[in-house]
């Protein structure tokens, strides 16, 4: 059971509901090379891609990943921005470990 699906399913609703449009929800998969997005927003996706496999870089996040990050959230922002990505990491892990599936959560 992979935990992506768990939270594209959870969170492209309730991004929906919160008045994100369809287009970019569909490109967050391709945040890279899709032009729907802000600068900032692409620091918080490549420092949350980064924070979320650093199991693949034993040296942990990059210098250049946190620097895009720093360009454009100050201190405050920053340590907000990597405890969302922590706590989101932590839920993934209690949802794989308790085999949740997705669409299983109330709408």
């Amino acid at each position: 059971m992979a935990s992506s699906a768990l939270c594209v399913d959870m969170h492209a609703e309730e991004a929906e509901r919160d008045g994100e449009t369809t287009e970019r929800l569909h490109s967050v998969a391709v945040w890279w090379e899709a032009p729907f997005f802000r600068d900032a927003e692409r620091a918080a996706f490549e420092l949350a891609e980064s924070a979320t496999r650093i199991v693949d870089d034993p040296t942990g996040v990059p210098g250049e990943v946190c620097q895009r990050a720093r360009e454009h959230f100050d201190e405050e922002q920053l340590s907000s921005l990597v405890f969302a990505i922590a706590a989101i990491n932590a839920w993934n892990r209690i949802s794989v470990s308790n085999r949740t599936e997705p669409g299983s959560f109330a709408r």
